[in-house]
């Protein structure tokens, strides 16, 4: 039987394979990177959005309606604010294309929020740049 990381693979039509036995795969998507892990019964695909923490409070401020869009969950850990979405290990190819590419446009939307405060600070709503 086939690792859910290479149904994921097979199912997107990604150019490579990855070893049976593997529990990650780096996927490389329009110049960024996406992880593939399986973890006991679901497929989860982490984005890295910032390496450091400077931006969470306006990305938080961003999570609430945009996770009520889409299925992408904002979090964060000592080394910044990540995106996550997860499937069941019994997801059908279609339903894999389908956590993909909304996730890779969850990807894109995030990453332009982030292009837009390249040296970490943002507006207050007071217009006070912090």
């Amino acid at each position: 039987m086939k690792s859910l990381i290479n149904r994921l693979l097979m199912a997107i039509d990604y150019p490579e394979r990855a070893a049976e036995d593997a529990l990650s795969f780096v996927l490389q998507i329009d110049g960024y990177e996406i992880v593939a892990e399986e973890t006991g019964a679901r497929l989860v695909l982490t984005y890295r959005l910032t390496g450091d923490g400077a931006l969470l409070p306006k990305l938080a401020s961003y999570a609430p309606g945009r996770m009520a869009r889409e299925g992408a969950v904002l979090s964060a850990d000592g080394d910044g604010a990540f995106l996550w979405q997860a499937a069941s290990s019994n997801a059908t190819p279609h339903d894999l294309i389908r956590l993909f590419e909304t996730f890779a446009d969850s990807c894109d939307w995030w990453r332009e929020r982030v292009a837009d405060n390249p040296d970490g600070s943002y507006e207050h709503e007071e217009g006070i740049r912090v």
